[in-house]
Parts: C-alpha cells; structure tokens; sequence
C-alpha cells in the first residue's frame, strides 16, 4: 500500500504545508525557500554567511542555492559582495526591502507552523519534530 511507503508519506506532507506556507507568503511575493534563507542570514546577522553555508544549512544543493539567490538578488531581497581577502567567496546579506518584511514573514511562519501542529498534542509535536529531526541527520545517502 502507498501509505506504507515512507516517500509517499514525506512527499505529501511537505508538499501540503509548503503550498500552504506559499500562500501565507505570497501577499510579501516570496516563496517557502527564499523564506528559509531570509531566516537563515538573520539568524547568523552576527556574521557573514556564503552561499554554501546556507546550502549546507538548509540541506539545499548548490545549484539550487544559486538559482534562488539569482532570484532573490532581482527581487532586492539579498545582495553579495565578494570576500576583499579571498575573492572566491561571496558573503551574503538582506537588503532594507527584505529586512522591512522580516517581522511579517516570522509572523506567517509562526501561524504556518501553528496551523500545521493544531491537530498534536504537545507531546506528539515533541515527538514528531524529533523523530523529522533524527531523519534529516541519519546517514542515508
């Protein structure tokens, strides 16, 4: 049965919320994943952050990083600038634009995460952040 396929289950789960996070953030014309990587940079704002770091910490492959802040970049949202000691890195950062949506975005991610948990009980969310957390570090390859 497909209900037993771990995929299956995984798939469906994320796309449901990532569509209804999507909506939640569609009135800021950003999506989930620029959302993440806003998060990120303002969680590390006491230093610089590269483009592979932000992969590494959003478990987001470097092309894929890449494309996003392209977009992010037109958009206003992040600028980079080139590393004056070492020119081959690239630090990247919010912009005014992006750092006047910062409270709304927290908002919308903190009603996403609400709505989504509104059927656990506190114990089961517990569970369920850990058992998600345990996958994502497990050695699968």
């Amino acid at each position: 049965m497909v209900e037993d396929c771990m995929n299956f289950l995984l798939s469906v789960s994320q796309h449901k919320v990532f569509k209804y996070y999507g909506k939640l953030l569609e009135k800021h014309e950003i999506t989930p994943a620029q959302a993440g990587i806003l998060t990120c940079i303002w969680r590390e704002s006491d230093k610089q952050i590269t483009p592979t770091e932000l992969g590494k910490k959003l478990h987001l492959e470097a092309p894929t990083i890449s494309g996003i802040l392209d977009k992010m970049q037109k958009q206003n949202l992040i600028s980079r600038e080139v590393d004056p000691n070492n020119r081959r890195v690239v630090f990247v950062s919010t912009t005014q634009k992006a750092n006047k949506l910062k409270k709304s975005i927290e908002n919308a991610t903190e009603s996403m995460n609400k709505d989504v948990l509104n059927s656990f009980s506190d114990e089961e969310v517990v569970v369920l952040k850990a058992a998600l957390l345990r996958l994502i570090d497990s050695d699968l390859p």
